[in-house]
């Protein structure tokens, strides 16, 4: 069992893991997240994810990780109200939602302390137990398993429905990418959800972005906080004034893409998610090819994995 450093009071540990010129930092009590990803070359550190800070560490925030899980759903909820088999979601107000305001976005597991459950010098998998109550009437438990070698980051994600009846259910990471001068995106995908000013989706069409993407594109001329259906389970990013470059894959049910790509800011956001935004309160409308996630039933166990690798 690795040893975790204490940072902070405030802040918790963190989980110290490497291989080769590797190194993860890993936040259990910051919403189970991933605070740093690095290489470390003769001296040089090359960030692959946004570093926290020593100050977002101490605020637990999880908004300044390099990574958090989203889980037991993704994206926005329409006002935190959804109904399904008969049961009512109704989330806070208090729930963080940015920047919309309106919709409560990413789920519950990044508002919460994960438990290490095993961690060596390369892996580590963290746990998390949620009861039942007024926001999301079932119990679940969630299970993240990271792990580092030669090529790079592999992570599998576990969530499971503990409760007496069916849970919709969506999982997926919101990992933030340093967008540096040049940085190129490029990856396959059917469609775009056009969304309203609030990113709420209004229709599914294969937009200009789409084939922009497809190409490959300079992230400088995209201003997006879309969802992509038709996901082809990969996106590469190049860093070309770095001649550096990486390989996000993913496998089913991640089978839905969300690029956040503000205009002019410092990072990006490349996320394999297994549902669209409001999928919930989508799905008689458009259907799950469409939208994605799943319904649960008891004890029933959703499952992803994706990666990060030097290209």
């Amino acid at each position: 069992m690795n040893e975790i450093e204490n940072l902070d009071g405030a802040a918790g540990g963190l989980l110290q893991l490497s291989a080769g010129a590797l190194r993860m930092e890993l936040a259990p009590r910051v919403g189970g997240a991933i605070a740093a990803l690095h290489e470390q070359r003769d001296g040089q550190r090359f960030d692959w994810l946004r570093p926290a800070s020593a100050e977002a560490l101490q605020r637990r925030d999880p908004f300044a990780m390099g990574s958090f899980p989203l889980l037991p759903w993704c994206n926005r909820i329409r006002e935190g109200r959804a109904q399904s088999g008969g049961r009512v979601i109704s989330i806070a107000d208090g729930h963080p939602a940015a920047p919309s305001g309106r919709h409560p976005l990413h789920g519950i597991g990044w508002m919460r302390e994960w438990r290490v459950d095993d961690a060596g010098p390369s892996s580590a998998r963290l746990s998390l137990v949620v009861e039942a109550d007024a926001q999301w009437p079932w119990r679940f438990e969630a299970e993240q398993v990271f792990g580092l070698d030669a090529t790079g980051l592999h992570c599998e994600m576990r969530l499971t429905n503990r409760d007496d009846g069916p849970m919709p259910a969506g999982i997926g990471h919101h990992p933030y990418f340093p967008h540096r001068p040049g940085t190129r995106l490029r990856t396959d995908t059917a469609a775009m959800w056009r969304a309203d000013a609030e990113v709420m989706p209004l229709a599914l069409e294969a937009t200009p972005e789409v084939a922009m993407l497809r190409e490959g594109v300079e992230l400088a001329q995209l201003d997006l906080d879309n969802n992509f259906a038709g996901w082809a389970h990969q996106a590469r990013i190049d860093w070309p004034g770095d001649a550096r470059a990486l390989l996000l894959s993913a496998e089913a049910p991640l089978d839905f893409f969300v690029l956040y790509c503000p205009r002019g800011g410092a990072h990006f956001c490349a996320e394999p998610v297994s549902q669209c935004t409001d999928q919930i309160n989508l799905l008689e409308q458009h259907g799950a090819p469409s939208l994605g996630g799943r319904l649960l039933a008891p004890g029933e166990s959703l499952v992803g994995r994706w990666s990060l690798r030097s290209a």
